[in-house]
């Protein structure tokens, strides 16, 4: 690795062959905002692949964004957007066959004993790594002290960057979110689900965060969970943590205090996506309990997380893996919690049929505000019964029924017990 300044680094990307190279970058939280500078004031052409990439990015002619996941800064991006429909755990296959890149730009920890760290973001970044060097392309490193040294995966011989430059700038932290009680009641519910010794698995956001705090009169939880925030920090103060299992995660969100707490943190195991969102390591963790969240969710149990009116607001994510994944541990749920009625739109969130791309199916349970649908085994007329009565807002379960007695060829009756014609049984 050679520390050089942003002079000697613009010669260096001036000097790149390809005339539209890939450029991987650290995303999320962890964005190299002085090397993306660097080089689109040095790159006329180049395509930006970035995992939820944070506001501001260079949307501009000759920029084109690539993601299997959006983030606010490339949400608005319209034509200039490639996204990528496709779970997490397959983006390094596709780094090592249709999309490889010729660099990759890192935000990482100062070294020590000659290793950096690429701290709160690991996620795919390793197999980007892996692949431009067996290319011979090109790794640039962002040395900050404010980036926490994170064990694991993300340790990366100094040996394997090729430049540096080094800035001291504070990490972004997402603003703190208003409690609501909605999103305690929900967390309740899903809380009811969750036994000692189970391995968790929750996003950011209200629910997961609500949740954490419900779960603190648990003992011996685990974490295998693509990304941590403040709430499992709370978790382990409470002693609900098994202090024997390591808190497995691809990438975080949260505070300064969170950061400071993972640094050298020895029971924080920073770990690629291939691993983390592996379904069958998933699966082989008992008592697995997956927790996301979605947009919409129809009476079919199709969840819609990644669009939204006809608009693309994110992508698979690490949703469809962790679903997979819980299904199958034993004593496992994959759970999809959610608010029953969108404020905003003044809509139900518990449609008859989705009008957007699905992003994962066959859960355990849904859980809203008004209750747990536990769905898993149950016939399709039990199911969107279970969905409407125990899940969807009391204003919306008429119009609920009578789309399902439509699809179903029968006559809807409120209240009527969802029964196999078959079996007779729920």
């Amino acid at each position: 690795m050679r520390v050089v300044s942003e002079q000697q680094l613009q010669r260096a990307l001036g000097a790149l062959q390809a005339p539209e190279p890939r450029v991987v970058a650290s995303g999320n939280l962890a964005t190299p905002r002085t090397l993306l500078r660097v080089l689109d004031a040095t790159a006329e052409r180049y395509r930006l692949f970035m995992l939820a990439a944070q506001a501001p990015m260079p949307v501009r002619e000759g920029v084109v964004l690539e993601t299997p996941f959006v983030g606010p800064g490339m949400r608005g991006a319209g034509a200039r957007l490639d996204y990528l429909p496709m779970r997490l755990s397959l983006v390094p296959r596709l780094f090592a066959t249709m999309r490889p890149p010729d660099v990759v730009l890192l935000h990482t920890s100062t070294p020590r004993d000659g290793n950096v760290s690429l701290g709160i973001e690991v996620n795919v970044l390793v197999a980007a790594i892996e692949r431009v060097r067996a290319r011979g392309g090109l790794v640039v490193a962002q040395l900050n002290p404010h980036m926490p040294y994170t064990l694991g995966d993300g340790e990366i011989g100094e040996e394997l960057i090729d430049l540096a430059i080094e800035v001291d700038e504070e990490l972004p932290s997402p603003k703190p979110g208003d409690t609501h009680e909605h999103a305690e009641r929900i967390a309740e519910l899903v809380a009811e689900l969750v036994e000692d010794r189970s391995t968790l698995q929750l996003g950011i956001g209200q629910v997961p965060d609500a949740t954490l705090r419900a779960l603190a009169a648990r003992r011996d939880l685990a974490i295998w969970s693509e990304m941590i925030s403040d709430g499992v920090v709370e978790l382990d103060r409470s002693g609900a943590l098994d202090a024997q299992r390591p808190i497995v995660c691809s990438f975080m969100f949260g505070s300064p205090e969170l950061y400071r707490w993972v640094d050298h943190n020895p029971r924080v195991r920073m770990t690629r996506t291939e691993t983390t969102n592996d379904p069958s390591r998933i699966a082989a963790r008992a008592l697995m309990v997956s927790v996301n969240t979605a947009m919409q969710v129809d009476l079919s149990d199709q969840a819609g997380a990644s669009h939204i009116g006809g608009r693309l607001y994110s992508g698979f994510g690490g949703q469809p893996d962790f679903v997979e994944g819980a299904l199958h541990s034993p004593g496992g749920h994959a759970v999809i919690a959610l608010r029953a009625w969108h404020e905003r739109s003044d809509s139900s969130t518990i449609v008859p049929r989705l009008s957007e791309p699905v992003t994962s199916f066959q859960h355990s349970a849904i859980v809203t505000e008004h209750g747990r649908a536990q769905i898993f085994g149950r016939s399709q007329r039990a199911q969107a019964r279970l969905i409407i009565d125990h899940a969807a807002h009391p204003d919306a379960r008429e119009e609920l029924r009578e789309a399902a007695a439509r699809f179903d060829g029968r006559t809807a009756r409120p209240g009527s017990p969802a029964v196999s014609p078959i079996s007779g049984k729920l």
